[in-house]
């Protein structure tokens, strides 16, 4: 591995140990959106406003924003960014956008957004932002950049015009999606009920090989009626919940996380969530917090894979993130493991365990003809010693028996 890979891996390894030590050791809950906290104090200091997830009746549509940000995000730093688009940009994938719709006309993303359906457009303008996470492009003296900025995105409305939440929406935006050869499909809802409908509409996403990423719960988890504190959201949510979806949580900077988020069990990985900047769809910088927010970080990685390993399926694609998450209670998404660690064996097989070949013992004639070489030999040394011996004596004597006197018998 070159040199300055080896310095970026390990620059992003501390970077995710820092939040998982803050995890394990309790943070305080994260800052509310429009302030940042730790590592995010620069997008305090620039006094953002928030993206909404859904407007209320007679509010008007989100305006520009009156700040652009040349400071570079908190999840730019974390992710090392900067080091991934060495490697790969997104280029040659579409993820498709379940959102609020997205405006096209974005600098960020001019010349890369098709729309389908009532997908054109943002009134909210959370369905742009998320957009803007997965692939604005990198501009001079503009910190904010999307993790593949090279991807094509395709805009899908997955709400109300206002951002209200649509089982049926999301479940035929899903199917659209698929259809019209999306990679990756990411989707910002996270809805109570809705099982058979989106079930079945994921289902019909991944047999056309589309990756299906979804947040956890939804940004905003409301009170438990029963109690009046906040749910813990330990229900189901769906997409997230349905077999063969990519349900991600959000993290904050310092691994700060709000007292809403979701529990730990309906989440496969833990994304930048919280407090992260984006573009609005007028213009300028907003911020925002929550899980589908880590989505999207998830759904541009999703799409960075599988622009750099064209042959992987969608569910070996989600395995490998996941696999190489970073080691925590929910695994920390890590994008440079993701695009260039090597599995050790190939998906659906069982490692084999090398065992030493002995050749096969030599045949034992040779050896046999060596023993009786040698056993011959010596027997002839032996027999050649005596003969020194006995035969002078033999003369000596005239070759009479021992014991019989000189001169003959008497």
């Amino acid at each position: 591995m070159p040199a300055l890979h080896r310095i970026h891996r390990l620059a992003v390894r501390t970077s995710l140990l820092a939040v998982v030590t803050a995890l394990s050791l309790g943070a305080a809950p994260a800052a509310p959106a429009g302030a940042a906290s730790g590592a995010g104090s620069e997008e305090k200091a620039v006094n953002l406003p928030a993206i909404p997830g859904s407007l209320a009746a007679g509010r008007p549509c989100t305006g520009p924003s009156p700040v652009t940000s040349g400071q570079v995000p908190w999840p730019r730093r974390s992710l090392g960014l900067d080091g991934l688009w060495e490697l790969a940009n997104g280029e040659g994938v579409t993820v498709a956008v379940v959102d609020t719709g997205v405006e096209a006309s974005v600098p960020a993303l001019a010349g890369r957004v098709d729309a389908a359906g009532q997908g054109a457009g943002d009134c909210v303008g959370h369905g742009t932002f998320a957009a803007s996470l997965i692939a604005a492009a990198r501009a001079e003296g503009v910190g904010t950049a999307g993790v593949a900025p090279s991807v094509r995105i395709l805009a899908l409305r997955g709400t109300g015009e206002r951002g209200e939440p649509s089982v049926d929406r999301t479940a035929s935006a899903i199917r659209q999606a698929a259809d019209r050869g999306a990679g990756v499909v990411y989707v910002a809802s996270a809805l109570a009920g809705g099982r058979e409908e989106l079930t079945e509409a994921v289902a019909y996403a991944a047999d056309r090989d589309a990756l299906v990423v979804a947040p956890a719960a939804p940004d905003t988890v409301a009170d438990d009626p029963a109690t009046g504190k906040p749910d813990p959201g330990t229900r189901p949510y769906w997409p997230a919940f349905a077999p063969r979806v990519l349900s991600v949580v959000d993290h904050g900077p310092g691994g700060v996380r709000s007292e809403k988020s979701v529990p730990y069990f309906s989440a496969d990985l833990a994304a930048p969530g919280d407090a992260v900047v984006g573009t609005g769809p007028r213009g300028g910088h907003f911020i925002g917090s929550g899980s589908s927010l880590a989505a999207a970080h998830v759904a541009g990685t999703a799409a960075l894979v599988r622009a750099r390993h064209p042959g992987l399926k969608a569910d070996e694609v989600s395995r490998r993130l996941v696999e190489f998450g970073y080691p925590a209670r929910v695994p920390l998404l890590d994008p440079y493991a993701a695009l260039t660690a090597v599995p050790a064996v190939g998906p659906g097989t069982r490692p084999v365990n090398p065992s030493a070949r002995l050749p096969q013992p030599p045949s034992p004639a040779p050896r046999h003809r060596a023993l009786t070489v040698a056993a011959g030999g010596g027997a002839l040394v032996l027999l050649v010693a005596a003969a020194a011996v006995v035969i002078p004596r033999g003369r000596a004597r005239g070759w009479r028996p021992g014991g019989e006197p000189s001169g003959g018998l008497r």
